[in-house]
């Protein structure tokens, strides 16, 4: 293995710094775009929120055997 070089800290640090802030930006895209998509569709109340429950009836009464 060769010995690090002074500049590879520097190098390295600069790639991390870069490679997070274009993760950052392209999460940040990917929301957007996805947000400003489903923007039309509603408040989201009507997939997510309980069916209202159907009135209790009593069971039909069985024919005599």
């Amino acid at each position: 293995m060769s010995a690090p070089h002074a500049g590879d800290k520097s190098a390295a640090f600069t790639g991390l710094i870069l490679g997070a802030i274009a993760i950052f930006v392209l999460m940040f895209a990917i929301v957007r775009f996805t947000n400003a998509k489903y923007a039309g569709h509603g408040t989201g109340e009507g997939a997510s929120a309980a069916p209202a429950a159907a009135p209790a009836t009593a069971p039909a009464a069985a024919a005599p055997h």
